[in-house]
């Protein structure tokens, strides 16, 4: 963990999330969202929101738009379908 990264909780519908700041970004936990589905297999959450298409679609333009060294041969299928939903 970085020096400057601050950790702190905020309670969402009586569930504690926690959420991590470096710098200036915050990180909010996936697994403690998770929890909130499913106390016991949050693995099988988060497994359905990244084999999720939106999600899938986000994390694709996100890289798109941020990732200066993104190799368009190796994500060409991808750097297509990011075009057509940019066009929408």
């Amino acid at each position: 963990m970085k020096k400057d990264a601050v950790t702190t909780e905020i309670i969402v519908q009586e569930n504690k999330i926690g959420i991590m700041r470096v710098g200036n970004v915050n990180y909010i936990s996936l697994s403690d969202l998770a929890r909130y589905k499913d106390k016991e297999r949050t693995d099988y959450i988060i497994q359905n929101w990244m084999r999720n298409t939106n999600t899938i679609h986000f994390l694709g333009t996100w890289e798109y738009l941020n990732n200066q060294n993104l190799i368009p041969s190796n994500s060409m299928g991808l750097k297509m379908n990011l075009e057509q939903m940019l066009l929408l």
